[in-house]
């Protein structure tokens, strides 16, 4: 029989580290704390190693759960170098960037009653209907600060560059990833509060919005990549535009995946890294892990961890 290694055990003490609790998390070698401690590995040397291009892809309610700055700030100090993104994490982006705030709620509300207050709930977190309603006015006036010859075949990143370039206030996700260059790529930035809006807009005025053009924005990335790494927050969509993007260069070459989802149904959001490698999506020499985790409590621990190392 082959030697087994020992479950390591944690072992905590006043001003312990985040780098240093990952680091025993890694070593107990099992479970979700291995996991995490393996997430945090992978994380720093994709932020460390400057060959790396880093895809970063959102789905859920990251923005309202408190990552907006998070996410910002990794993009500024260019650790992540492309965003791929629902189009509901940058309507809420915008609507923070407009003034607006997402407020504690509770998962026991009576709907009913927020919606007379004209508040939404996402899970236990409120946000005012009105702040929605502003958007819809900024966004109008800012399609119109775009020439109209360039709205005639517009890809989703171009658009949202130029919303990014005209916000003006801190952390914002959007403004931050213009100032860097950074392309935000929103395959389905039509099913969104903006997206409808933006459909609305083009009833009256010239906008056509090319989304093919964002692919070959992301491929582009994916070729001139010399290695390339995933750090995927929830699934759906950004999670499959951004690995299969990947399979013109037979896959990432190191991938971190945090969700709840579960793979039993055959959903995309839950399947594992392992079956990615069956599409090319994820190299088989490659490393990769999925923490089952809520990412609002996961991401912020892995990313700490990492830039402790750095």
């Amino acid at each position: 029989m082959e030697t087994l290694k020992k479950v390591k055990h944690i072992r905590l003490r006043k001003g312990l580290s985040v780098n240093e609790l990952a680091i025993q998390m890694r070593d107990t070698g099992v479970l979700g704390a291995g996991k995490i401690g393996k997430a945090v590995d992978w994380t720093a040397k994709m932020f460390g190693d400057p060959d790396y291009t880093v895809f970063l892809t959102l789905a859920g309610a990251l923005v309202p759960g408190g990552l907006r700055t998070v996410i910002a700030d990794l993009i500024d100090k260019e650790y992540v170098n492309v965003i791929v993104t629902t189009g509901a994490n940058m309507v809420h982006d915008m609507v923070e960037a407009l003034g607006y705030s997402h407020y504690q709620g509770t998962f026991q509300a009576e709907d009913k009653r927020l919606k007379q207050e004209k508040i939404g709930r996402i899970g236990d977190i409120y946000v005012q209907q009105e702040a929605f309603q502003t958007l819809e006015k900024w966004l109008n006036k800012t399609l119109d600060e775009i020439p109209e010859k360039e709205r005639n075949r517009i890809a989703p990143s171009t658009l949202l560059y130029e919303i990014g370039k005209r916000i003006k206030r801190p952390n914002s996700i959007l403004a931050t990833a213009a100032k860097r260059n950074t392309p935000v790529i929103c395959p389905g930035l039509a099913d969104s509060i903006a997206g409808f809006q933006l459909w609305m807009f083009s009833q009256d005025k010239k906008l056509v919005i090319d989304p093919l053009l964002d692919v070959k924005k992301l491929v582009d990335k994916v070729y001139e990549a010399k290695k390339a790494g995933a750090i995927i927050l929830g699934g759906g969509w950004p999670k499959h535009f951004a690995l299969f993007a990947n399979t013109f260069r037979e896959g990432v070459d190191c991938a971190v995946q945090i969700t709840m989802d579960r793979p039993e149904p055959g959903g995309l959001s839950g399947a594992s890294l392992e079956e990615a490698i069956s599409w090319s999506k994820v190299r088989p020499k490659g490393g990769a892990v999925t923490v089952v985790c809520d990412a609002t409590i996961a991401f912020p621990l892995i990313v700490a961890a990492a830039l402790d190392r750095l």
